[in-house]
């Protein structure tokens, strides 16, 4: 009996034991499953992230951090090694479903094999990304490369332009030469490589579009925009067009009027010493110390106190009171106070009479010098024909037909 219950006592302090190493390996089990599923749901997190960057730098960052990843995969297969393990201790026993947690072995085995093929297709993704940015990074140096030339280009031109056509530059469109004619001809030519140029903005509008459709919002590469550069090369345009029209404007005051082409000269100058911006255009101060430069005796007025005599001034070149003026107002304004005391033909060819001696129909070179500036006697001789006696058809000799000359000045 004795020796029967010893025995006894032996096979259940076996079992006892067993069942214990059995209740560690599920405990065991358990948590280690636990921790590795944890673990498969966070990385499952990160893996099945959207990608979707807007740089490549970004791109970049997500496909180190992957990389980085796939070499802390090392541990986790050996936290899987050590589950299979445990389960296989387990199995041995030839017990039934673990009581600490519903993961088994054949699920996580699952998971981890799912875990493989979401690496594989976040490997697929991030390279595709990394495509599409590096193409986004190449649209982007075009884009900035085309547009930082324009822009320097329309800088240049905006500046060089004015100095080019006075003769100032060293550009050869005026060939050293600064008459009116000359800086008319040279803006025209200017002005038709402007137009010219449109064919490189269409390119950045082309490839502004395609950032568009790309959804690129931002350059890094260039502070320009499509929109900006469009607005800057129309005002270099209305820029062309503006210097044409005042140069024809000077034109036709000199050939008709008779303003000279230096003081037509000092005007634009004057002007364009004031226009600090280069935009064309004077704001009330600039063109109040304009004229003041040009000689006007303008009243100082305190700020904020009227100013009548500026004001008249203003009604004449600013009647809309848009706060500027503009070079066409006021070269308009400049000539007409150059000519504003010749009102008809009557007059002036009254004024040649007077000058001319015993009133005959001619005058001399003589009576021009003795009566008008050396400049206004010689743009007289230079415009007036020869004078031919009506009874003999000859010419009188040094004499110059005023009457025709006015006629024909106030008919222009």
């Amino acid at each position: 009996m004795l020796g029967a219950s010893e025995a006894r006592k032996q096979r259940l302090l076996k079992m006892q034991d067993q069942f214990k190493q059995i209740e560690d390996l599920f405990l065991t089990f358990a948590k280690k499953a636990s921790a590795f599923n944890s673990w498969f749901e966070n990385a499952e997190e990160d893996l099945t992230d959207p990608v979707r960057c807007n740089s490549i730098e970004e791109i970049r960052a997500l496909r180190d951090a992957h990389h980085q990843f796939q070499q802390s995969l090392s541990g986790a297969q050996r936290d899987f090694e050590v589950l299979a393990q445990l389960d296989r201790q387990i199995k041995s026993f030839n017990v039934g479903p673990n009581p600490y947690t519903w993961f088994t072995m054949e699920a996580l085995e699952d998971t981890w094999r799912n875990l493989q093929k979401i690496i594989q297709e976040r490997d697929v993704e991030l390279a595709k990304e990394y495509q599409r940015q590096e193409e986004n990074d190449r649209l982007r140096r075009e884009f900035a490369k085309y547009s930082n030339a324009f822009h320097h280009w329309i800088t240049e031109t905006r500046y060089v332009w004015p100095l080019a056509a006075e003769g100032k530059g060293t550009s050869s469109m005026m060939e050293g030469s600064g008459t009116l004619e000359a800086q008319l001809d040279a803006t025209r030519r200017k002005a038709a490589d402007v137009r010219a140029k449109r064919s490189d903005l269409k390119k950045i509008e082309d490839l502004g579009a395609i950032l568009e459709e790309h959804l690129i919002l931002d350059n890094r590469y260039t502070e320009h925009s499509t929109v900006g550069l469009a607005q800057q090369w129309d005002q270099l345009d209305q820029l062309g067009m503006r210097m044409q029209h005042n140069l024809e404007q000077q034109i036709q005051a000199r050939n008709q009027s008779g303003v000279s082409e230096d003081a037509l000269k000092e005007f634009s100058m004057m002007f364009k010493h004031f226009d600090k911006d280069k935009s064309g255009r004077l704001n009330h101060q600039e063109f109040k110390s304009c004229l003041r430069a040009l000689g006007y005796d303008l009243p100082m007025v305190e700020e904020g106190q009227p100013d009548p005599e500026f004001e008249q001034i203003l009604n004449a070149v600013d009647p809309n009171r848009d706060g500027y003026v503009s070079l066409q107002e006021y070269m308009a304004f400049m000539i007409s106070r150059e000519t504003e005391n010749v009102t008809t033909s009557e007059e002036i060819e009254n004024a040649f009479r007077a000058i001319a001696a015993n009133e005959r129909a001619y005058v001399t070179a003589d009576d021009l010098y003795q009566n008008l500036t050396k400049e206004m006697a010689e743009y007289c001789m230079r415009r007036m024909k020869k004078y031919v006696d009506p009874k003999t058809g000859r010419e009188v000799a040094n004499g110059y037909d005023y009457i025709d000359f006015t006629r024909t000045l106030f008919q222009n």
